[in-house]
């Protein structure tokens, strides 16, 4: 497998200045934000889709340095009732589509989005219990009336632009568990599939390996985020894993994001990178840092440093002792 950085982290440098420290931090691909929550400082999608000559010309400043385009992110939230950036998602998400179709990056990594509570709503609900009874009433008719006739309709323009859409397992978001995942394949298109986090699911209590498993299965990972998640049990405690603190509670927050390795051990980060092998994928996985006690240099280096030893980089051999 390849290794690859989301370079929000690095939205303060100029494309190439990206593109030069990505290169000489010995990574293989480039996963780019073209709007929504990671925004668009390497990647102004309108300009792109307009000048052919612009993205021959993008495209050659990240393949001349001998790197790749993993994904496009437009991470945001499509089926909010909040109708302005509902509409600004929407819009993003669809052009980023049609331009990962003309340049050849063959993932759209998003969120699928949280509806309110009937057409009248004023803000996203995510129902998390199925009683009392108009919780599970509110889920059934946002994944009825909203989620699925949503992405049926942006499955079918993945699958126009031969590109493939990743969804990120986050709770918030009504695809959020493995299960989730296959119920709205199954019910929309496979062109859609999983932009796998092991961050999101330790803390929702799914392990990680399992998860590859039944999805891998399914062929539904359409791409994979690096990012470790600390547990404090003291802090569990207290607050539960629907910890509402915000992020900076670091001291007291039951959980926190932390670089590859600083949240559980090496050895389960080989079992996953084993697993994803094991079960069909063979693609880039790609550091997410957003570790609250280390700098972005110093987590992002971390996370490079273990990655490369636990990846495996190189095809199998036969099984020459069998």
């Amino acid at each position: 497998m390849k290794l690859g950085v989301f370079t929000v982290l690095f939205a303060e440098k100029s494309f190439e200045e990206m593109l030069d420290h990505v290169k000489a931090s010995g990574l293989d691909a480039v996963e780019i934000g073209t709007g929504g929550y990671p925004g668009n400082a390497h990647c102004k999608v309108d300009e792109l889709l307009e000048d052919e000559n612009k993205r021959n010309a993008y495209l050659k400043a990240v393949t001349d340095r001998g790197l790749e385009i993993s994904a496009f992110s437009c991470h945001g939230n499509p089926l909010t009732p909040d109708t302005s950036f509902a509409e600004e998602c929407d819009s993003v998400l669809r052009k980023t589509i049609k331009l990962a179709g003309l340049m050849g990056v063959p993932v759209v990594n998003t969120f699928s989005g949280t509806p309110g509570d009937s057409e009248n709503a004023k803000a996203p609900n995510w129902p998390v219990a199925p009683w009392p009874p108009e919780f599970a009433e509110t889920l059934e008719w946002q994944w009825e009336e909203k989620l699925i006739p949503y992405w049926k309709e942006i499955g079918n323009l993945a699958e126009e632009h031969n590109v493939k859409i990743g969804l990120e397992l986050h709770a918030g978001f009504l695809v959020h568990t493995p299960y989730t995942m296959l119920k709205l394949r199954e019910q929309t298109s496979l062109a859609i599939g999983a932009n796998l986090d092991p961050s999101h699911l330790w803390w929702q209590g799914i392990d990680p390996v399992a998860a590859i498993k039944i999805l891998g299965k399914e062929n539904a990972i359409h791409h994979f985020h690096a990012k470790d998640t600390y547990i404090d049990q003291d802090n569990v405690n207290m607050y539960g894993l629907t910890d509402m603190q915000p992020y900076g509670n670091i001291q007291t927050r039951a959980w926190n994001f932390r670089s590859v390795g600083c949240g559980h051990s090496l050895q389960e980060w080989s079992n996953m990178i084993s697993a994803l092998r094991i079960y069909g994928y063979d693609y880039v996985v790609s550091i997410e840092h957003e570790d609250p006690i280390m700098s972005i240099d110093e987590g992002f280096q971390r996370a490079i440093d273990n990655l490369k030893a636990v990846n495996i980089k190189e095809s199998p051999t036969d099984m020459w002792w069998a």
